[in-house]
């Protein structure tokens, strides 16, 4: 991505209220997702199935640490290191841009959700995809960052299918 793409991508929220939006859809979507979680957790400890309740606490854990782990040692910098682009989504971090944690954060959720209750799932899918879009259009994340997220967290997610 370069400075005029992203540019041309984020000028339709270039104002006020497409800031606004931009804003409050990363915030929201974040929020119905990881509030969507704990949710999940607590239907399988009360139905008592202890298997998956297990699975859908170790996958998303392991995995996340991984990811976690990977981003410290190999710090890409942020579009707004590089651009010289001031972003719509308010962030000072240095580094740490690949994979997106956030985009990988919802495909391992979704994924999870979709292995226990499938329309959830790709709800959580579609909502993924449009929280890769923000953080592209919201300047935090190259394309390839998202896109990396994406893949990293269903491959993950499919995890479930193999224990």
């Amino acid at each position: 991505m370069t400075k005029q793409q992203y540019e041309y991508w984020s000028s339709p929220y270039r104002n006020t209220k497409g800031k606004k939006i931009i804003i409050t859809a990363d915030k929201c979507m974040t929020g119905i997702v990881f509030l969507a979680y704990p949710i999940l957790l607590g239907y399988l400890l009360f139905t008592g199935n202890n298997q998956k309740l297990m699975q859908t606490i170790l996958v998303p854990a392991v995995s996340f640490v991984i990811v976690s782990v990977f981003r410290r040692c190999y710090t890409a910098p942020r579009p707004y290191e590089l651009l010289d682009i001031e972003p719509l989504i308010e962030k000072d971090t240095k580094g740490r841009s690949f994979p997106s944690r956030h985009v990988f954060s919802i495909f391992i959720i979704g994924m999870t959700f979709f292995y226990i209750a499938k329309p959830i799932g790709i709800v959580i899918g579609i909502m993924g995809i449009a929280m890769a879009y923000i953080r592209v259009v919201g300047g935090v994340h190259f394309p390839k960052d998202v896109v990396a997220g994406a893949v990293t967290g269903i491959l993950c997610g499919m995890m479930y299918y193999i224990i």
